[in-house]
């Protein structure tokens, strides 16, 4: 059980039934009356963000959230595949499931499948990843006066802006958090 004076960032708890993680907190001690913490928590099974407030001394049950490594292996229409390398243990997730976890993800690579109870409910990429650039339009000398940045696209048919320096064939890191373009390798 965790109380609510003990809440921290990412802590995922099991409130009213639904399952919800802690995206902010704050403790408010007001000049007049009893503290009370505000929370903005997010629902991780819908997505859905929320603001609530409690008492210091309320409290929740611990959620557990299983998060195993598992190799993306292919997609076949709107299922995905994707396998566990220790026990070798398959399985599909459709799209719906997915979202766009896997738009900077190429085939055989790993990824964390978060769970709870047995229902997968996300597909966490790796942070920073390295793609090759298919398809970019070539800079213009003398346009770099304010950082410009020009679309491209990468391997896996994601668009991301990079400066106009890149050309097509280089290979190039992300962070998958933002989409944002990080360096050349």
């Amino acid at each position: 059980m965790i109380s609510a004076g003990d809440f921290r960032n990412g802590v995922t708890l099991e409130i009213e039934g639904n399952i919800y993680q802690i995206l902010e907190f704050q403790h408010v001690k007001p000049g007049k009356g009893a503290a009370f913490v505000r929370t903005k928590l997010k629902n991780i099974i819908n997505g859905g963000v929320v603001e609530k407030t409690f008492r210091p001394t309320e409290k929740f049950p611990a959620a557990r959230i299983d998060r195993v490594d598992m190799q993306y292996l292919y997609s076949d229409g709107d299922l995905f595949h994707f396998m566990n390398v220790e026990t070798y243990d398959q399985i599909a997730l459709s799209q719906e499931d997915i979202g766009d976890a896997l738009k900077f993800v190429k085939e055989n690579e790993m990824v964390k499948i978060c769970s709870h109870n047995g229902n997968v409910f996300a597909v966490e990429p790796p942070l920073f990843v390295e793609l090759a650039i298919t398809d970019t339009e070539p800079g213009f000398k003398g346009d770099t006066a304010t950082g410009a940045t020009k679309p491209a696209t990468v391997e896996t048919g994601a668009v991301v802006y990079v400066p106009l320096f890149v050309e097509q064939g280089d290979v190039i890191k992300i962070d998958t958090r933002t989409g944002e373009y990080l360096s050349r390798v």
